[in-house]
């Protein structure tokens, strides 16, 4: 019997016993979930997982999450997909930029990201007035996985030259090597 996959992302207000009862009702119409990442925004939280069953397994997790979501006041979206593929964790690195903060400087960012069909599986951005200057200057983070066959050196080196032509600073760390200089605090 073949395995059939949806897509369910959830937004809404973070409450206790949200991921227990989703959880329950796709127990309940007989499938798995394969994936799942939560973020917490404030009060406001963000679930995307990837349930797992039969084709009618599939259909009526399609059939009963709808109205679980509606009395729980949460938005939804589900897709059927065919294959779900772990992240490429062996080539995993930290990105991180900062300076003043203009029009274009994200897309051109991404956009180098996405000409070498890399994966950014999460950014952050910060915004803040220079003491000095006044400006708004910015910092951002992304966690990238590369496709195996690039050259990570060569990579590393053109997405140097990018920042330097947007005035930027920055740096790109392996996930799987410690950085002697990382701070371990957040931001």
């Amino acid at each position: 019997m073949s395995k059939h996959q949806l897509i369910v992302t959830i937004l809404g207000t973070d409450k206790s016993g949200i991921l227990s009862e989703i959880a329950t009702t796709v127990s309940e119409a007989q499938c798995n979930i394969l994936d799942s990442r939560q973020a917490i925004y404030g009060r406001e939280f963000s679930l995307t997982m990837i349930i797992e069953g039969a084709q009618s397994a599939i259909t009526k997790a399609e059939c009963i999450l709808p109205p679980l979501f509606q009395r729980l006041d949460l938005l939804s979206m589900m897709k059927r997909t065919s294959h779900h593929e772990k992240q490429n964790l062996a080539h995993l690195f930290n990105v991180e930029f900062s300076g003043e903060d203009t029009a274009g400087l994200i897309k051109a960012v991404t956009g180098f990201f996405a000409d070498r069909h890399a994966m950014i599986s999460a950014f952050r951005q910060r915004t803040f007035k220079d003491k000095v200057t006044g400006k708004d200057n910015m910092r951002c983070k992304f966690v990238v996985s590369i496709p195996s066959d690039e050259n990570v050196d060569a990579l590393e080196s053109d997405l140097m030259s990018l920042f330097d032509a947007l005035n930027v600073t920055g740096k790109v760390v392996d996930k799987h090597k410690k950085d002697p200089n990382e701070n371990v605090t957040s931001w």
